[in-house]
């Protein structure tokens, strides 16, 4: 299993920290926001895979910024495996 650390744009948390092993995402955790709001995010997308959470939080958008935590987390999964396939 592997750590990643990734700082999200536009949104409130300073911090998105996770795991991954191969395309399966555990140990979600945000510095900062909506605390109540992004312990459930973080619940509800252990054990998925990156296409999972892409496919359930990409592209939504918070207050009119063109992303929220949950658009950040979708990417911040997507960059880390990537990463790892380099």
């Amino acid at each position: 299993m592997q750590h990643f650390e990734y700082k999200p744009r536009g949104v409130c948390p300073a911090r998105i920290s996770f795991d991954m092993e191969g395309e399966i995402v555990h140990n979600v955790s945000f510095l900062g926001g909506c605390d109540g709001n992004l312990q459930a995010i973080s619940r509800v997308v252990e054990g998925m895979s990156v296409s999972q959470i892409e496919g359930y939080f990409k592209g939504i958008s918070c207050g009119g910024k063109g992303t929220s935590c949950s658009d950040q987390l979708a990417a911040a999964v997507r960059a880390a495996c990537e990463s790892q396939k380099a």
